[in-house]
C-alpha cells in the first residue's frame, strides 16, 4: 500500500513518529509526506521554517514548492507534486488541512487528471458549527464530493461533517500519538528539588497558554477555595492571563503556592508532568461559531491529557469539547466553569490516595492502547484497508 500524505505539519520531524510507524507496521506499506519547502508559523518572519527530504526505508519526507506561506487554507503546490504523484502513484491521499483546503482539492483534482485511483482523505479537528459564502462553499462541496473517507479529530467534529452533509466513511482519531518510551512513569527527585516542591505537596498540574477559555481562573478559584489542603499548583506555559492569574493569587494568599515554568522543550515536558500528583485541564468553551470570521472556540483534544495518563498522572477535565471522550473512566470530569464540582475532584484525589493511583493506572493502560503512536498507525491501517475494500 503507498500512502500519500500532505500537511505542513509534518515539518518537524517530532510530529511524523505515527506515519513513520505507519511505514513500518509491515512490508509491503510505504509512505511518503508532502510538505511545503517554506513555512512561516503564526505568519512571523523570522519563523521561516526550511524543510528537508529526509527518508527512511519505506519512509520519507518530501519537500515541495508551495505557494501561500501561513495560511492552511491557502496552501497550495507547485509543479513539482505531478512528478512526485505520477511517480509514486499512491493508494492513498491524505490531506490533513481541512474540509476547505485549496491543497485538498488540488491533490483530489490531480487524482483524477494522472489517473492514480487513490482514495480521497482529509484530516479536519473543526469541531463547531458554521457556515460558508460563495465561493469557499463550492470549494467544500467539491472536496466533500470527491471523499472517500474522513479522520477526524473528536466526536464533535464527526457531527459536524454530518450536517455539512458528509454522509461517508469516518474515523475519529487525533492527529497526533503520544511518545511512550518518553512519557512515562519517572521519579524525578533533583527536579522536585529544585522547583522547592516537598514529599507532603500535592502538586495539581497545568500544562498549556495561560488564557481564559483554558479554564485557568476556575482552576484558581477552585485551589483558593482549598487553602487548608498542602497543595501548590505547577504551571508550565504562557500567555496574557499570567498577570491575572498573579494578582488573584497575591490577594488570596497563596501565590507562594505557585510554581511558574516556561519556555520548556516538548521532550522535557514529561519531567514536569511526572511531578504531578494530577494533571487538571479545565477548559471552556466560548460561544458557538455562526461564520468562519466569528469568534469561538471548543477543546479539540487535550494531548496534554494522553501524555499525563501515560504518566500514570491521574487526570481531571471539563466537559469542554472531546476532553470526557479523552478521559473516559480514566480519570474524572466535571461541568466547564464549576468551581465547586472542580472542587469536588479535587478533594477525591486528595483524600483518597488510593483512588488517585487507580485512576493513573486506568489513564496509563487506556493512553497505551488506544494513544501511542504505534496504537494509532494500526488504526489509521484498519481505516485505509475499510476503505480500499469499497
Amino acid at each position: 500500500m503507498r500512502i500519500l500524505v500532505a500537511s505542513h505539519s509534518y515539518i518537524v520531524d517530532l510530529n511524523c513518529e505515527k506515519l513513520r510507524v505507519l511505514a513500518n507496521l509491515e512490508p509491503g506499506i510505504e509512505v511518503t509526506i508532502v510538505v511545503p519547502k517554506r513555512w512561516k508559523p503564526g505568519g512571523v518572519m523570522k519563523n521561516m521554517v526550511e524543510a528537508r527530504f529526509r527518508m527512511e526505508g519505506s519512509f520519507r519526507v518530501v519537500p515541495v514548492s508551495n505557494f501561500s506561506q501561513n495560511n492552511q487554507g491557502l496552501l497550495t503546490f507547485g509543479a513539482d507534486l505531478i512528478a512526485l504523484m505520477r511517480d509514486f502513484r499512491p493508494d492513498i491521499i491524505q490531506v490533513e488541512q481541512g474540509a476547505k483546503s485549496l491543497a485538498y482539492a488540488q491533490m483530489i483534482t490531480l487524482n483524477r487528471l494522472l489517473g492514480l485511483k487513490a482514495k480521497n482523505l482529509f484530516f479536519t479537528w473543526w469541531n463547531l458549527p458554521y457556515s460558508l459564502k460563495f465561493p469557499v462553499s463550492q470549494l467544500e462541496a467539491y472536496n466533500l464530493r470527491h471523499t472517500d473517507g474522513v479522520v477526524v479529530g473528536n466526536q464533535d467534529g464527526a457531527e459536524v461533517l454530518r450536517q455539512r452533509g458528509y454522509q461517508k466513511a469516518m474515523r475519529v482519531m487525533p492527529q497526533l500519538g503520544v511518545d511512550e518510551h518518553l512519557f512515562r512513569p519517572q521519579s524525578q527527585p533533583r527536579l522536585a528539588a529544585q522547583l522547592g516542591i516537598k514529599p507532603s505537596d500535592f502538586v495539581v498540574g497545568f500544562v498549556g497558554r495561560f488564557v481564559e477559555e483554558k479554564g485557568l481562573l476556575t482552576l484558581m478559584n477552585a485551589l483558593v477555595n482549598l487553602k487548608d489542603r498542602p497543595w501548590k499548583w505547577l504551571l508550565l506555559g504562557r500567555g496574557a492571563l499570567k498577570e491575572t492569574l498573579l494578582d488573584r493569587a497575591k490577594q488570596a494568599g497563596v501565590l507562594d503556592r505557585l510554581i511558574w515554568v516556561e519556555s520548556v522543550p516538548h521532550k522535557e515536558v514529561f519531567r514536569y508532568i511526572n511531578l504531578m500528583n494530577t494533571l487538571v485541564l479545565p477548559s471552556e468553551t466560548t460561544h458557538q461559531f455562526k461564520t468562519l470570521t466569528s469568534s469561538g472556540w471548543k477543546e479539540q483534544f487535550g494531548h496534554v491529557l494522553i501524555e499525563a495518563m501515560a504518566c500514570q498522572v491521574p487526570v481531571i477535565g471539563s466537559d469542554s469539547g472531546e476532553i470526557p471522550n479523552v478521559i473516559a473512566d480514566a480519570g474524572l470530569v466535571f461541568p466547564e466553569g464549576d468551581v465547586a464540582a472542580l472542587n469536588d475532584r479535587l478533594t477525591q484525589l486528595i483524600d483518597h490516595p488510593e483512588h488517585a493511583r487507580e485512576l493513573g493506572q486506568r489513564g496509563y493502560q487506556r493512553a497505551i492502547a488506544q494513544y501511542t503512536n504505534h496504537a494509532l498507525a494500526k488504526e489509521l491501517l484498519s481505516f485505509y484497508r475499510d476503505l480500499q475494500l469499497t
